[in-house]
């Protein structure tokens, strides 16, 4: 994990992590990837598009082989310890995934508004086209195609409401279930690859209100 580096980051209420995923992992989940596109009654049996809400070619789901031979089990493991305890001082006991899956975009598809289920979730980048297209207006000073944006409460003094996250591949996103996000559209024939999780913890732990 990168020498055991994550950053906690609090850009608005709710902390959210960034780390990167080690070479290995991300050549495993690719190659596994690659195997699935190729194989159609794989890819219709793993399909889970209609599970979530995006407007994108492909989602399919993670097996569980896959999930412990290529590392990413353990990976995720240690990475949301290591958050949890940093953002909050308590150690989990439990670390259940639920799902996981991962997600091809290409041009014009897009991910809208949405939030996951679980206590945990998260996003990292297998692929990302060397370049997500231009504005369509030419003076814009900023150009969100194919960004990632986490969005929560209202933008007011001295307060955002919307953190935008250019992709990298190897970085990888930890945040809370309940946090709304989504991906933008871009432009060009390439592919956009990230690999995304849903995950549960003690309960004790994720419901602060519990006694």
């Amino acid at each position: 994990m990168n020498g055991g580096k994550i950053d906690i980051l609090r850009p608005f209420g709710p902390s959210i992590a960034k780390l990167e995923i080690p070479d290995n992992i991300i050549k495993s989940l690719n190659e596994y990837a690659e195997k699935v596109i190729l194989d159609e009654a794989k890819l219709e049996k793993l399909d889970n598009g209609k599970n979530l809400a995006g407007n994108v070619k492909q989602e399919f789901i993670l097996e569980q082989e896959i999930l412990e031979s290529s590392g990413f089990f353990d990976f995720l493991k240690l990475a949301v310890s290591k958050w949890i305890e940093a953002s909050d001082s308590k150690k989990i006991t439990l670390f259940e995934i639920k799902k996981s899956w991962i997600v091809r975009q290409f041009e014009n598809e897009y991910n809208p508004i949405h939030y996951h289920s679980g206590h945990i979730s998260g996003v990292g980048y297998l692929k990302i086209p060397n370049d997500f297209g231009k504005t369509v207006q030419k003076n814009k000073k900023k150009n969100e195609n194919g960004r990632l944006n986490f969005i929560h409460g209202n933008r007011m003094f001295n307060s955002s409401s919307i953190f935008s996250i250019n992709p990298k591949v190897g970085e990888f996103w930890l945040f809370p279930n309940y946090l709304m996000h989504t991906v933008y559209p871009f432009y060009g024939n390439e592919e956009r690859r990230s690999v995304s999780f849903n995950a549960n913890i003690d309960k004790e732990i994720y419901n602060v209100f519990g006694r």
